[in-house]
């Protein structure tokens, strides 16, 4: 009978160990966006993105300034993401601008998705029209998104003293911009 019960007990160990972890590179979630976190120091990108290639502000650099952006490459030449750092001492990265859409938020939504998409996976906080953009911030994540309004029909594409209401916007409306802002 013990022998039974250790090899039941050898073989649940062995199943437990076989299980697939889940791969994060591409994960987003409010703390991390792949292998970078909210804590990661501008100064370490190039260390988190060792396989990538980060492409700093020249102009920025020439002038004797700090980079203003970090651009991320595959080592393809896919654009990744755009890191924008804080302006402080020690600045760490402050937003996050996803051009892949590899980049998954943990409810499925990347910049390939769509407004329906979004108020399906997200309850939207609040709408801020700007003259070209909308801006949608949801209650649940750190997670922004712009659409344009060209997305918008036409009677509210050229108000730009209207306010949108989340409503009005077409469930077929793509995302021009997916961002994540860490204060």
């Amino acid at each position: 009978m013990k022998k039974y019960l250790i090899i039941i007990f050898l073989f649940t160990l062995y199943l437990q160990s076989c299980q697939q972890e889940v791969d994060t590179t591409f994960l987003i979630t409010n703390e991390k966006v792949g292998m970078l976190d909210k804590s990661s120091l501008a100064r370490d990108v190039e260390l988190i993105f060792a396989k990538d290639s980060v492409v700093k502000d020249t102009t920025a650099l020439n002038l004797g300034n700090k980079a203003k952006k970090l651009k991320i490459y595959e080592k393809g030449g896919r654009h990744l993401l755009t890191l924008t750092p804080s302006a402080d001492s020690i600045p760490q990265i402050e937003n996050v601008r996803f051009e892949d859409p590899r980049f998954t938020t943990e409810k499925g939504v990347n910049i390939k998705s769509t407004f329906k998409e979004i108020k399906e996976a997200y309850t939207i906080k609040k709408v801020i029209t700007s003259t070209n953009n909308v801006l949608l911030l949801v209650k649940e994540s750190d997670v922004y998104f712009t659409i344009s309004k060209e997305e918008l029909p036409s009677s509210l594409r050229y108000a730009s003293s209207k306010n949108i209401d989340a409503v009005q916007i077409p469930d077929k409306a793509k995302i021009k911009y997916m961002m994540l802002g860490w204060n």
